[in-house]
């Protein structure tokens, strides 16, 4: 336990709060809440076919089919992908999930529901922003991609190898797409 502890001991002391940063915080401009009608604009500009139906979208990312569910009575979101059946995950993939929804998953997860592996992130819906939307989307593609390889939502990783720029270029694509919103 006292290993744990000094592992990771720096990253709460680095954690603290720092306190006001007057000039920081006159930049920062509120965007307005999510909305159900705010949300679906967005997802349009990522996929201008994309089709609402009822509380949820669809829309496709690439070659990857998207699905964003809202509950807005519990003021909740979730983008997901199916990534595969998951009665016959092995131990070793599901352990491999579980330390990638540690480090390298970010802000996506792999989840299991209804029989299905899907990658998703889940966030409450009034304070999310378009960015957080966009790469939380972003995130959610490349850990379907990346399933069964890096395990990865495309950001900061240790390496030098390739992956890390081309799952971060698809978050930037995305982001792009977003800023005439």
């Amino acid at each position: 336990m006292s290993v744990l502890l000094l592992l990771f001991f720096p990253m709460f002391v680095n954690a603290q709060d720092a306190g006001p940063q007057p000039e920081k915080d006159a930049e920062i401009i509120a965007e307005p809440p999510m909305t159900y009608e705010r949300l679906g604009r967005i997802l349009a500009a990522l996929d201008p076919e994309m089709q609402p139906s009822g509380p949820a979208f669809r829309l496709r990312i690439g070659e990857v089919e998207l699905f964003v569910v809202t509950d807005v009575s519990a003021d909740r979101m979730r983008a997901m992908v199916p990534i595969r059946p998951a009665a016959d995950l092995s131990a070793e993939e599901l352990m491999r999930m579980m330390q990638a929804n540690f480090d390298s998953a970010l802000d996506a997860r792999y989840a299991v529901a209804n029989g299905t592996l899907w990658a998703a992130f889940i966030h409450p819906l009034s304070p999310l922003e378009k960015d957080q939307l966009i790469s939380g989307i972003g995130q959610v593609v490349n850990v379907a991609r990346t399933y069964g390889t890096l395990y990865s939502g495309g950001g900061a990783q240790y390496g030098g190898g390739d992956s890390n720029n081309l799952q971060q270029q698809l978050i930037e694509e995305l982001l792009k797409k977003g800023e005439e919103i």
